[in-house]
């Protein structure tokens, strides 16, 4: 399976089906907030159908009840991961996995990781606005051991972070890392950014790309690229 999800942050349903029409196989791609609110539930069906596999990138961060019953739904578009906010607590992370065996299609629950600290929160951020003490990583290291404990499958983070956490959780528990850019591109609003030579380097599971294929002059040469960084060839 693919080790590059890409991130299909597009604003018509055109688009993606243009940008997804160019690959002949299967991938990994990521549906965030953006084409959810615009097309609902229907455009992660379309997709699923065509036999790629779904990020459903949604963050989830409500009392553990309501996370509960939303993971349920969730489970049932078989979708292949799902995440929420590690910052819900563990009560809220152990009803997110109920919801999702509760939905559980065939008695298989798509994979569960938390958000620990997105790749656009500085160190002054996290401090100064957040009040959350100490450095990035302390954070991300707690959460992602307050993940682990309660029964997720993995975290999201950064490059930066992805080997102390399987240091700490061990090499089964997955980092997922965003804010993954071309040594040649803009960071845009990342601030926590790495290439994909790095982000192999660092052993993270599965890395998150977009703009650097989606408006890339060749997509799909692209994607293989980095693909290929990241199965070590």
């Amino acid at each position: 399976m693919s080790k590059t999800m890409v991130a299909l942050d597009f604003s018509s349903r055109e688009d993606v089906s243009n940008f997804l029409a160019q690959f002949k196989e299967p991938i990994y791609v990521k549906i965030g907030m953006e084409l959810t609110y615009a097309f609902g539930f229907d455009i992660i069906r379309e997709i699923k159908a065509m036999g790629h596999h779904i990020f459903l990138d949604l963050k989830l961060h409500d009392i553990p009840n309501t996370v509960k019953k939303a993971m349920k739904n969730l489970a049932r578009l078989d979708v292949d991961v799902v995440n929420l906010h590690a910052a819900g607590g563990s009560a809220m992370m152990k009803a997110a996995i109920e919801g999702l065996n509760e939905g559980a299609i065939n008695g298989k629950r798509p994979l569960c990781i938390a958000v620990t600290q997105l790749t656009s929160t500085s160190q002054e951020a996290m401090n100064e606005e957040l009040k959350i003490a100490g450095s990035v990583q302390d954070c991300v290291l707690h959460y992602a051991k307050l993940a682990k404990d309660s029964g997720l499958d993995g975290v999201v983070c950064s490059v930066h972070e992805a080997k102390a956490i399987h240091e700490v959780c061990g090499s089964e528990f997955l980092t997922v890392t965003p804010g993954i850019r071309l040594a040649d591109d803009s960071k845009d609003d990342q601030k926590r950014v790495a290439t994909p030579q790095y982000a192999y380097e660092q052993g993270c599971d599965y890395i998150v790309v977009g703009r650097s294929i989606t408006t890339a002059q060749d997509s799909v040469a692209t994607y293989h690229e980095i693909e290929a960084v990241m199965e070590g060839k």
